[in-house]
């Protein structure tokens, strides 16, 4: 039988911001691929590079298993592997090179290498897979196990030939998931997982995906695996999943990694009812759009089938920098989605975005305003990301230098030029933290002044970090001003 090993490029401990959360989740595209060849009929095997040291450890893998062929298949529902950053990509590389070196024929598949095959090919990788890869890898494989040298029908591949790179049609993309088996997830060391997740957070959470692709077209968001288009399972197959998951691993809470969850009217409701109906009992976080939330009777779906958390793309307080990206929302639907998640005591996070082009410092006091006033209960910043196929990549990409890439998710370099230098953004990142944090001191001093004989071992070290960060907000706001006059 054919042995194929499987393994991605995506090392949380080369990531030290991600590494230091210890959330880490298993590598659900990676998986969702092993079980599609494991159908097939294939001898599959799975290094999992998340909780490696270093990409040596994948050699007495190499030497037991002698593979004939070694997929490298990053996690496509893993955001984090969108931004190709640089550490990973240089992982990859040297993936390639180790597999090359042990007779395997080399197989890649990921954002990065969809972008950039040709970089790919010439480190020694034999095929990339561009898109959406588990179709495209099995008549791959099939078709090089069978002798056949018709390569350049199969679609949706890049390869070297003659010294000559050829690039296939794209492929049509899966529309029917239901039809996919649950990811292979007897691959992974589960406990492994669990007792990071315990040790630091007290619970194990796990991950899942009920979609793929995205219809919105926000013009900084790149999307070269699943693409524009929206595909569903029913709730009936998640529900599925999940009753098995909770049987087989009994995880305390899980992570739905899609990019909106629940985006087809009616799903998010039948979803619930079929939670209560068989009566499970879960927490779970979702990402989702503030003008989908307020839709239908979402919120209150959400509710009954024991959502915690809600993180929400709101991006900037500044309706003109929603407009010019593109995003299709506004700050009014920010704002009420936010009061409405916490009427029903279900948490609301924000992802926010610094730095987009025409992005001012009035914008900026904007946004500022937005996450002191809604105070969410927790808040992603970074900073705008040129992702290659994007309209914003065409925007700034003759601003790009030497510079590209981020080497690891806590660079938040800005690589094009905009309204202020880079270090201002840099510093502005924490600034806004601080802010964030020390307004969460204040309100959790006043309700130890409200509630004295309620009090609370961490409330009370959280009201007094208000005079941990105040001097800190004192001091980036003058560095920010210093930067400011230097421009």
């Amino acid at each position: 039988m054919t042995k194929l090993l499987f393994t991605h490029s995506y090392f949380y401990k080369f990531d030290p911001k991600q590494w230091e959360t210890k959330q880490p989740y298993p590598p659900l595209g990676t998986l969702y691929a092993a079980s599609y060849m494991k159908e097939a009929g294939y001898d599959v095997s799975l290094f999992d590079t998340n909780l490696a040291e270093s990409v040596s450890d994948i050699i007495p893998l190499l030497k037991n298993i002698r593979p004939s062929y070694l997929i490298i298949y990053d996690d496509g529902f893993n955001y984090l592997t969108k931004m190709c950053l640089s550490k990973m990509r240089e992982a990859a590389f040297q993936l390639i090179k180790i597999g090359k070196e042990y007779g395997c024929k080399v197989i890649v598949s990921s954002s990065d290498s969809s972008d950039h095959y040709e970089k790919y090919l010439d480190k020694g990788a034999d095929f990339v897979v561009i898109g959406e890869g588990e179709a495209t890898l099995k008549e791959l494989v099939k078709i090089l196990e069978e002798g056949n040298k018709n390569i350049s029908d199969i679609k949706g591949i890049a390869f070297c030939s003659y010294e000559k790179i050829i690039c296939t049609p794209k492929r049509e993309i899966l529309t029917d998931l239901d039809n996919l088996l649950f990811p292979a997830r007897d691959l992974i060391d589960i406990e492994k997982y669990r007792k990071i997740w315990t040790d630091k957070h007290g619970y194990f959470s796990m991950n899942l995906a009920t979609t793929r692709g995205c219809p919105f077209k926000c013009n900084w968001c790149a999307k070269p695996i699943y693409g524009n288009r929206y595909n569903s399972r029913s709730p009936q197959n998640v529900i599925d999943e999940i009753e098995y998951l909770l049987k087989e691993f009994k995880p305390d809470h899980f992570w739905f990694c899609d990019d909106i969850f629940g985006l087809k009217p009616g799903w998010i409701n039948e979803f619930s009812n079929l939670v209560q109906e068989r009566k499970l009992k879960f927490k779970y976080k979702i990402q989702s759009r503030v003008d989908l939330l307020l839709n239908e009777n979402n919120i209150d779906s959400l509710y009954r089938s024991g959502v915690e958390t809600v993180w929400v793309g709101a991006e900037s307080g500044s309706q003109k920098i929603l407009d010019v990206m593109e995003k299709g929302t506004t700050v009014e639907q920010i704002y009420k989605a936010a009061k409405l998640l916490k009427e029903k005591k279900i948490k609301v996070a924000f992802f926010i975005q610094l730095g987009y082009l025409g992005e001012t410092k009035e914008d900026i006091r904007k946004t500022i305003k937005m996450i002191k006033e809604l105070l969410p209960d927790d808040i992603g910043i970074s900073v705008s990301y040129p992702l290659p196929g994007t309209k914003f990549y065409e925007l700034v990409k003759n601003d790009l230098k030497t510079k590209t890439n981020w080497n690891d998710s806590d660079d938040l370099a800005m690589m094009f030029r905009n309204t202020f230098r880079p270090e201002y953004y840099k510093r502005l990142h924490h600034f806004i933290h601080r802010i964030y944090r020390s307004k969460k001191a204040l309100v959790s001093i006043k309700s130890l002044l409200k509630n004295p004989f309620k009090l609370k071992a961490s409330s009370f070290k959280i009201g007094l970090s208000y005079f941990y960060y105040l001097p800190q907000i004192i001091f980036d706001y003058f560095i920010l001003r210093k930067i400011e006059g230097q421009e």
